[in-house]
């Protein structure tokens, strides 16, 4: 998921201009929390007994994702190694499940064919991929495994970057790319007294922000992370932009992806809400994410 922006198509340092157009660049979509997926949740119990009937192939719990695969969601482009958040939150997922670890998996599968229409070769796909309702209409979402926040990015020198209250945020001129989650947050959420300029591409969007057209760009968290520590630099080479902050959740994240209405889903839930109520997720973010979840938090 990757820019694999969404796709953000995110990202990850798939992040990476490629993963720039991701999952935060999406089709532009509500902010407001989703239902992911129609099913309803049954309980663990049930599932360790019927998962493999609803298996893509009996025995084994096949999951997808790209190649390659980045830090810190995988480590060494190894998903079957136990290392990156999406490898780990899937083998904990699969033990809560009753699923060994020698009965997960692993295919391939590029992120921008997951979310076509059609039958799956697998029983999800794990790759940042953002939840959006366009999407929701060919395949069918689990719940959210990772919550997606916006962030300010911005050049080092800008004031954004020591004057973000409330309201000295509605007084910056952002730009964006059109179509994009972050563009929605500006207007929807930020609501400031000039008009965000729009762009056709992200690249523009950061140009604008390089030459000094605009004060700050709105983009997911990761990718953000990844245009401020990679991407943005000057003449000479040198890193010029800054993570002003992240906001609060407003219901973009990132879910497990089936084929439309695929049975397993009901369990593949009752999983991640085990996880969530026992704080497994929470762990696992700190341990792996920390590289987002440290950008400090700030409030539109």
């Amino acid at each position: 998921m990757a820019i694999h922006l969404e796709g953000n198509h995110m990202r990850n340092l798939r992040l990476a201009l490629a993963g720039l157009m991701g999952a935060s660049v999406l089709t532009v979509v509500s902010l407001a929390t989703g239902v992911a997926a129609n099913a309803s949740t049954p309980s663990l119990a049930s599932c360790k007994a019927s998962i493999s009937s609803e298996e893509y192939t009996k025995g084994k719990l096949t999951v997808a994702t790209d190649n390659p695969v980045y830090t810190p969601w995988f480590v060494n482009n190894k998903p079957t190694n136990g290392k990156g958040y999406e490898s780990v939150v899937v083998y904990a997922l699969a033990n809560v499940l009753g699923v060994s670890k020698s009965d997960v998996k692993w295919v391939t599968e590029p992120f921008d064919s997951s979310y076509a229409p059609g039958p799956k070769s697998f029983d999800f796909d794990i790759n940042e991929i953002s939840y959006t309702p366009p999407r929701a209409k060919a395949v069918t979402f689990s719940t959210s495994y990772y919550d997606v926040q916006q962030s300010v990015v911005a050049l080092k020198t800008d004031k954004i970057v020591k004057n973000h209250s409330p309201a000295q945020l509605k007084s910056y001129l952002y730009g964006d790319q059109i179509g994009t989650t972050g563009l929605a947050y500006i207007n929807n959420y930020i609501k400031p007294t000039k008009p965000a300029r729009v762009y056709n591409t992200l690249d523009q969007a950061v140009l604008a922000l390089q030459t000094g057209q605009i004060d700050a760009i709105v983009i997911d968290t990761p990718t953000g992370q990844y245009m401020a520590s990679s991407q943005i630099v000057n003449t000479k080479k040198k890193l010029v932009a800054t993570q002003v902050g992240q906001f609060p959740s407003v219901g973009e994240h990132y879910g497990l992806l089936f084929t439309k209405s695929n049975p397993i889903v009901g369990c593949i839930n009752a999983g991640i809400d085990a996880l969530k109520t026992n704080g497994t997720l929470a762990s696992l973010q700190k341990k792996w994410l920390g590289i987002y979840t440290s950008v400090p938090v700030i409030k539109p």
